[in-house]
C-alpha cells in the first residue's frame, strides 16, 4: 500500500463526483417552509396521480407503519371499541395518511425516493381471541377501503400525489393470504366436515365475518359458505416445515383464504386494481407470500379478464410499465447453506410469478455478522451465493430492521449498525431504511410521534439526529454512483474464523469500487488484499464511516495491505493507472516456519525469520488488536507461543502472519486448525414438570405447540472449559421447530446470567424478566437466545428495562433435536478472555420471546402466559450450575 495523496495530483472523475455533491446537498425541508420547486413542506395535492415507473434498481425505500409513524387527524383515532389506547403497545396509537404526508420531507430529506407502508385497508380492529388490535393493517375486513383510523379515500390520494410532486414513488403492502381472525377451526379436517370442526367468533364491532363480499361467506355451519369454499375451512398451523400447513392454514389464527379458487382471486384482483387505479399507487410488497402458491402470482398480476385483469394490466394502464411486487418470504438461512434462498427464487423464477422477493437471507447474514460478531466469511458467502442463484438480485429489496424482527440495536452497536448500513447500501438489491432506524430506535414498533407508544413523550424526526445524517450520506453514495445499484459485486476477502476485514469490489458501467469493513471490535491488519486492479491504479477515497478516507494507491503487485481501525468502513472509487516504473518496490518479508498439520488441541508454538526487523506482531484471523509483540533476535530468529481457547470449531482454518509494523511488510499467510481439549466442569439435572414458575402457578399459552411440547422445561444441563472457553449444553422435556425458526428452536427463548469469580462490577437484576438473580449474586455477562436472536451483552448500562452492553462474538448455537439438546459454545473472547473459568456460576432460565418477553396474565392465552400478572417473574424453570 502507498499513500501518495500529498505527493502528487490524483486524477479527477468530475461528473461523478459532482453527482455525489448533489445528491448529498439534498437538505430535509421543515414544515410549511417554502421550497425551491415553488411547493410547500407538506402540500397536498401539488403531484400527479400517475407517473410512469422508474428504474426500481436505483431506488431507496423508507418503510413506515402508517399508526406508528405521525398523527395528522386526532379526529380519526378512536372509533369507540377500545382499541384505541397509545398506552398499549397492542392497540392502534393514532398514526394516520395525514400523518404521513405532513413528513414527507422529513423521508425525502434522508435521500429515500419512495414509500413502502403497511397496509391501509379497512381492518378488523380488535381481536376476539386475544388482547390485540388490528392496527398494524395486515387483518383485513374490506381490502378495497380505507380504514377509518387512517382517515379518507382523498388523504389517501393525497398522500400519492405529495410523494409524486417530490419525485418519490408509492408501495402499497398488500395480503392475499388471509383476513382478520374470525373463524376458528380445532382440528384439522375436509372442508365437508368444517361445520362440525369449526365455529365463528364475533369481534368487539360486532362483526362476525369480514365486510366485504365474498369474503363474507365464512359461516362454516352455512351449506352455502362451504361450497362457496373462500376459505380452507383449516386449524392453526402446528408445523411450518410442513408444506400444505404452510399453504392452508391458519397463520396466527387468520383465517385463510383459498387463493386457489377463481372467486377469491377475482375479487383480489378488484380490490387491489383499485389502489393503482384510485390512488396512484406505484408497486406492492405481498404479505406472507410463501403462504400462497406461488403459481397464484401469475393470475393476479396478469389475469386477462376485462372486468378484473391482473394488476400488473391495471398498472400499464396508468402508465406504469414497470409495476414492481415483491414478496415476503420470511427465513433466513443458517451460515453457509441456502435453502431459504432457493425458496424465494422458486417464486421468482415461476412463469409469470412474482418479479422480486425481499432478500432475507442477506437480511440474516449482514445480523450475524455485523451484530452477532460471527466471521465475515458467512457474508461474503451470502453474498456470492445470492448472486449466483438469482436472476436478478438487483431489484430484491435488502433491509437491516423491519417490524416483524428485533431491531438492529436491540442487540447490536451503533457502530454495526452504520456498517450495514454501508453494506446494504453498496450491494446489489433495493436498499430498505425501517423508520426509526435514522433516530436509532431499538425496540420493534414504537412511534415517531409523541402521543404515540412508546415514544417517550416526544416526537422523533430530528433530521440532525447522528444516524439520520449518517444515513443521508450514505444514501447519497449509492445514489451518486450507478456502480452500487447496478453494478455486479466480487468478493476479495472474509475472516473465515471471526468477526473482521471483508471487502468486495463493485464492477458496473458506470466504474469500479471498493468496499472494505472491519466488523470486529480491534483493528485488523488486512494484508496483500489482491484487488483485481492493474498495478498502480489509484483509489480515491469517497466514503468513511468515521473521518475521511485516504487516498489509495494499489502496489506492484495489484494489491494493497491496510490497518483497518474498529468498526471502520470505507469506500474508494477507482481511477486511472500510473506507470508500474514509478512503483515503489515492495520490503523484505518477514518468514514464518512450517506451521502443524494435524490440528493442535491448546496452546502452541511457532517461530521464523526475519532478517532486518526489531520487532514483529502475530497477527491470527487478522485481529492486530490482540496481536503478541515478539522481539527479533540478533540473528534474525523468533519465537512465540500461540494462546488457543478463542477458537472453538475445530473445522475452521486460522491464518497466521508475522507483520513488521515498522516496515509494513508480512509474511506470507500460515494456516493451521485448533481442536480445543474440553473439560467437563458441571453437571446438575433438573426435575421434569417444574417449568411452572417461581411458585408453581404458571402455565403455557393456549395456542397449538405449548402444552403437550412444555418447551421450556430444562431436564439437564452440562458445562465444559477450555481455558476461558465454555460450551454448555441444555438438555429439554422436548424441542420444537414447529416455526421454521433459524436457531433451530422455537416455542422457548433462554436467558442466561454468568457470575466470573474475582471480576468486579456486575448487577443482580435480571432485565426485563421482573426478577433478581438469586441469594444477591452478579452477573457479568447475559446470554439471551430465542429462534430467531442470539444476543450477547455484558452489565455494563443493565437494568429493569436495559439489557447491557452488547459483546462479540456471540455463541455457535447446535441443536440436536433428537436428543432435545441445545449446545452454544462460548469463545474466551466472548468474556474478556479469563485464563480460566473454575467457580463461574451459571444461572439459565426459560421463558419465550418475540420482539420482547411474551406477556403474562393472570388468564393465559394464544400467545400468553397465564398464572401471574405485568409483575410478575418471567422464567418458567430455572437451573444454577457452578464450574469445578
Amino acid at each position: 500500500m502507498q499513500d501518495r495523496s500529498k505527493s502528487r495530483p490524483l486524477p479527477s472523475s468530475l461528473a461523478w463526483l459532482t453527482a455525489l455533491a448533489m445528491v448529498s446537498a439534498t437538505a430535509p425541508v421543515s414544515a410549511g417552509e417554502p421550497r425551491a420547486d415553488g411547493l410547500r413542506a407538506g402540500e397536498l395535492h401539488a403531484g400527479k396521480l400517475h407517473v410512469a415507473s422508474p428504474d426500481w434498481r436505483d431506488q431507496v425505500v423508507y418503510f413506515a407503519m402508517v399508526d406508528r409513524f405521525d398523527d395528522g387527524d386526532p379526529s380519526n383515532n378512536d372509533q369507540g371499541v377500545g382499541e384505541y389506547d397509545p398506552a398499549d403497545g397492542g392497540r392502534y396509537s393514532g398514526g394516520d395518511l395525514r400523518g404521513l404526508n405532513r413528513r414527507l420531507d422529513y423521508i425525502r430529506g434522508l435521500g429515500a425516493t419512495a414509500l413502502w407502508i403497511t397496509p391501509p385497508v379497512a381492518n378488523q380492529w380488535l381481536n376476539p381471541s386475544r388482547s390485540f388490535s388490528g392496527y398494524h393493517g395486515y387483518w383485513a375486513s374490506d381490502f378495497s377501503a380505507v380504514d377509518p383510523h387512517y382517515g379518507r379515500l382523498d388523504d389517501y390520494r393525497a398522500l400519492s400525489r405529495g410523494l409524486h410532486a417530490r419525485g418519490m414513488y408509492l408501495i402499497q403492502d398488500v395480503v392475499v393470504n388471509h383476513t382478520g381472525d374470525w373463524l376458528a377451526c380445532d382440528r384439522a379436517g375436509a372442508a365437508d366436515t368444517a361445520a362440525a370442526r369449526c365455529h365463528l367468533r364475533s369481534d368487539p364491532q360486532g362483526r362476525s365475518a369480514p365486510a366485504q363480499p365474498p369474503f363474507d361467506r365464512n359461516d362454516p355451519a352455512d351449506a352455502g359458505d362451504r361450497a362457496a369454499a373462500i376459505y380452507h375451512w383449516t386449524a392453526p398451523i402446528a408445523d411450518y416445515t410442513d408444506r400444505r400447513q404452510e399453504l392452508d392454514g391458519q397463520l396466527a389464527d387468520l383465517d385463510d383464504l383459498n387463493t386457489e379458487n377463481p372467486a377469491v382471486r377475482r375479487a383480489l384482483r378488484e380490490s387491489y386494481g383499485r389502489w393503482i387505479r384510485e390512488v396512484g399507487v406505484d408497486a406492492f410488497r405481498v404479505d406472507t407470500a410463501f403462504h400462497v402458491p406461488a403459481d397464484f402470482f401469475a393470475d393476479f398480476l396478469h389475469a386477462d379478464e376485462p372486468q378484473a385483469p391482473g394488476v400488473a394490466r391495471v398498472a400499464a394502464a396508468t402508465g406504469r410499465d414497470d409495476f414492481l411486487a415483491f414478496g415476503e418470504g420470511f427465513g433466513s438461512d443458517k451460515a453457509f447453506a441456502d435453502a431459504q434462498a432457493r425458496k424465494l427464487d422458486g417464486y421468482m423464477r415461476t412463469p409469470g410469478g412474482l418479479p422480486s422477493m425481499i432478500n432475507f437471507p442477506l437480511y440474516g447474514s449482514l445480523g450475524e455478522v455485523f451484530a452477532r460478531g460471527r466471521p465475515s466469511a458467512e457474508l461474503a458467502y451470502r453474498i456470492d451465493s445470492m448472486m449466483a442463484l438469482h436472476a436478478d438480485p438487483w431489484r430484491m429489496p435488502s433491509f437491516v430492521d423491519n417490524h416483524d424482527v428485533d431491531r438492529f440495536l436491540a442487540g447490536g452497536s451503533e457502530a454495526g449498525l452504520k456498517q450495514a448500513l454501508l453494506a446494504m447500501l453498496t450491494l446489489p438489491g433495493i436498499p430498505v431504511i425501517y423508520y426509526g432506524t435514522e433516530q436509532g430506535f431499538a425496540t420493534q414498533r414504537p412511534s415517531m410521534f409523541a402521543a404515540g407508544h412508546g415514544s417517550g413523550g416526544r416526537d422523533h424526526f430530528a433530521t440532525d439526529a447522528p444516524l439520520y445524517r449518517y444515513l443521508q450520506r450514505a444514501i447519497a453514495l449509492r445514489r451518486g454512483n450507478r456502480a452500487f445499484s447496478r453494478g455486479r459485486p466480487t468478493v476479495l476477502t472474509a475472516n473465515a474464523a471471526r468477526s473482521g476485514a471483508i471487502a468486495w469490489r463493485m464492477d458496473g458501467d458506470d466504474g469500479r469500487a471498493l468496499v472494505v469493513l472491519n466488523s470486529a471490535d480491534t483493528p485488523v491488519l488486512l494484508d496483500r488484499l489482491d484487488t483485481g486492479l492493474a498495478p498502480g491504479t489509484w483509489l480515491r477515497g469517497v466514503f468513511a464511516i468515521d473521518g475521511d478516507p485516504r487516498d489509495l494507491q494499489v502496489g506492484a503487485d495489484g494489491a494493497l495491505s491496510l490497518v483497518l481501525p474498529p468498526r471502520s468502513g470505507k469506500v474508494w472509487r477507482a481511477e486511472a493507472a500510473v506507470a508500474a516504473s514509478t512503483l515503489d518496490a515492495p520490503a523484505a518479508l518477514p518468514r514464518l516456519d512450517p506451521l502443524p498439520a494435524a490440528p493442535v488441541r491448546g496452546d502452541f508454538e511457532v517461530h521464523g525469520e526475519a532478517p532486518g526487523s526489531r520487532r514483529l506482531q502475530l497477527v491470527i484471523d487478522g485481529d492486530l488488536g490482540s496481536a503478541q509483540t515478539v522481539t527479533v533476535a540478533a540473528d534474525g530468529r523468533w519465537r512465540a507461543r500461540v494462546r488457543s481457547d478463542a477458537m472453538i470449531d475445530p473445522a475452521t482454518v486460522h491464518r497466521l502472519v508475522a507483520h513488521d509494523p515498522d516496515r509494513g511488510a508480512s509474511s506470507a499467510a500460515g494456516a493451521f486448525r485448533v481442536a480445543l481439549d474440553w473439560r467437563l466442569r458441571a453437571e446438575r439435572d433438573d426435575p421434569a414438570g417444574d417449568d411452572t414458575g417461581p411458585d408453581g402457578g404458571y402455565v403455557y399459552p393456549t395456542g397449538p405447540g405449548w402444552r403437550a411440547l412444555r418447551p421450556a422445561d430444562i431436564r439437564r444441563v452440562r458445562a465444559w472449559s477450555a481455558g476461558g472457553a465454555l460450551r454448555v449444553e441444555i438438555t429439554m422435556a422436548d424441542i420444537s421447530e414447529a416455526w421454521h425458526p433459524a436457531n433451530g428452536f422455537d416455542h422457548v427463548a433462554f436467558t442466561a446470567y454468568l457470575s466470573l469469580p474475582g471480576r468486579d462490577g456486575g448487577a443482580t437484576v435480571m432485565p426485563q424478566q421482573q426478577a433478581r438473580l438469586p441469594d444477591g449474586r452478579r452477573w457479568h455477562y447475559r446470554w439471551r437466545a430465542h429462534g430467531w436472536s442470539n444476543a450477547l451483552t455484558t452489565a455494563d448500562g443493565a437494568d429493569a428495562d436495559n439489557e447491557g452492553a452488547a459483546v462479540t462474538p456471540v455463541p455457535t448455537i447446535a441443536v440436536d433435536r433428537g436428543a432435545a439438546t441445545i449446545t452454544a459454545i462460548f469463545p474466551a473472547t466472548a468474556f474478556a478472555s479469563p485464563a480460566d473459568l473454575a467457580g463461574a456460576v451459571l444461572y439459565i432460565t426459560t421463558w419465550d420471546y418475540d420482539g420482547g418477553y411474551r406477556p403474562l396474565a393472570p388468564e393465559a392465552g394464544p400467545m400468553r402466559f397465564g398464572g401471574g400478572d405485568a409483575q410478575s417473574p418471567r422464567v418458567m424453570d430455572a437451573i444454577e450450575v457452578t464450574l469445578e
